[in-house]
């Protein structure tokens, strides 16, 4: 107890006077609620002759939806990633050096993860697995990819969305309602929804550079994206047809997330308006020295923790099928045996995160670089 009191007594004396503590505190919360929600609807359904395939505890326990409603926190991510980005950009020298330190610690966490499971998938399939069930032990790992490639590509963009940031939100969230109209209210192809994997997340990325920039200050704003987001979230769910569940259900006609629908961006505005309205809280709570070490710890490994807790997971079910199958990480999610034997596995599975985590900012130490996250 008296080294972590030291240690948080260290990262207190290190932390600078203006350092912003309840955004900090708003993206540990935004990591954390997506790490335990992945590792809650990810499951794997044991087949024939060693075959494993992807499968959703909603699927079969649709009572578990409201979990989907506190654990899926991406826009609180992007919210706060693009309120970080516009206060670092309003105090870097250029543009190009600060989008190049930017990306340099975005990216660079990226080839780990990558070559890990090329490799993996490729031994899996000179081992005689099938492609399919490599498949599904791969595929978790690469989502995190695609919220990245589009987190770099909205950070990138930031300067061009300074001048009215409320109105690019808009814009978006209109860009969101017109593909949705097109595929579901015209019966239209699927495709022009992919215009939402960047839209549905420029919105509340945008409206965190408005926030950076002096807008949605009061807690009439704050109240206001609240009320309105649930208020459209939950219009749109009990009588557009959109599914409840916040994230993706295997088997389901429609996800809510693949690609990003209107339901979705009206849920990411109201936890925008939440997250506003708690951050005064939470920056006091983390004028607390042991919880401020906690959150800055986060937010320092928030990268590396971001592309590797599917790989963890995906790590702990493949050493299960080499076992015949564990309850809990390769088992059918029928029922609530499932869900207690997923839960007693989340300890561990986040002590091996901690020392992925701590490997992987080792080795970035040995290389001389910077480690991913700040």
């Amino acid at each position: 107890m008296a080294s972590l009191s030291a240690v948080a007594a260290r990262i207190e004396a290190a932390t600078p006077a203006g350092r912003d503590r309840g955004a900090d505190a708003l993206r540990a919360l935004a990591i954390a609620g997506v790490v335990t929600g992945h590792w809650l609807v990810t499951a794997w359904t044991p087949g024939p002759g060693g075959t494993v395939r992807v499968s959703s505890p909603l699927a079969c326990m649709p009572w578990l939806t409201p979990a989907s409603w506190v654990l899926q926190t991406l826009a609180v991510f992007f919210f706060v990633g693009g309120y970080a980005a516009e206060r670092s950009l309003r105090s870097a020298a250029g543009y190009g050096a600060w989008a190049r330190a930017r990306m340099r610690r975005l990216l660079r966490p990226v080839g780990p993860p990558v070559l890990v499971w090329a490799g993996a998938a490729a031994g899996l399939a000179l081992g005689g697995m099938p492609a399919g069930s490599v498949r599904s032990l791969v595929q978790p790992t690469a989502g995190p990819l695609w919220f990245l490639a589009v987190f770099a590509a909205l950070t990138a963009a930031t300067p061009l969305l300074r001048a009215a940031p409320l109105a690019v939100a808009g814009s978006a969230a209109a860009a969101v309602l017109t593909t949705d109209v097109i595929r579901f209210g015209l019966d239209g192809p699927s495709w022009p929804g992919w215009v939402n994997v960047v839209a549905g997340w420029l919105v509340p990325y945008a409206l965190g550079v408005a926030w950076a920039r002096g807008a949605l200050a009061s807690r009439r704003a704050a109240a206001g994206l609240l009320a309105a987001g649930a208020a459209g979230t939950a219009a749109l769910v009990a009588w557009a047809g959109y599914p409840a569940s916040m994230v993706g259900v295997t088997g389901a006609k429609v996800s809510n997330l693949g690609p990003p629908t209107l339901a979705v961006v009206c849920f990411g505005i109201a936890q925008t308006g939440l997250a506003l309205l708690v951050r005064e809280p939470l920056a006091r709570l983390a004028r607390r020295p042991r919880v401020w070490a906690a959150i800055a710890v986060v937010n320092l490994s928030a990268m590396t923790v971001f592309l590797w807790h599917q790989t963890v997971l995906a790590g702990a079910a493949l050493a299960a099928l080499r076992l015949g199958g564990l309850p809990g990480l390769v088992e059918a999610p029928t029922g609530p045996a499932w869900l207690a034997h997923r839960l007693a596995w989340l300890p561990l599975l986040a002590v091996l995160l901690v020392l992925v985590a701590s490997v992987t900012r080792a080795g970035g130490r040995f290389r001389g670089g910077r480690t991913a996250g700040g």
